[in-house]
């Protein structure tokens, strides 16, 4: 798998009985993470909400470590786009 973003290589696991389209995507979001292996679709990101997704397991490591940065990018969305009160 591929992070688009960073250019980051990981060795994960997924389960590709199903996926999201790129070409199904609206307009206002877009593919974040590929697979090497045939290239389907491993994340997404909206342009127009804070959010993302990835389907998609990390393998290289064992614990969660491998993911660590997909929670750092959820917390930054968090501090940028939280309650302000």
């Amino acid at each position: 798998m591929k992070d688009l973003e960073t250019g980051r290589v990981e060795i994960t696991s997924q389960n590709h009985g199903f996926a999201v389209d790129a070409d199904s995507l609206p307009a206002d979001a877009h593919v974040t993470h590929v697979s090497l292996f045939d290239g389907s679709n491993e994340g997404l990101a909206s342009d127009r909400f804070p959010a993302f997704s990835v389907q998609y397991h990390p393998e290289a490591s064992p614990g969660p470590s491998d993911s660590f940065y997909l929670f750092e990018r959820f917390v930054a969305l968090i501090d940028a786009h939280g309650s302000k009160d």
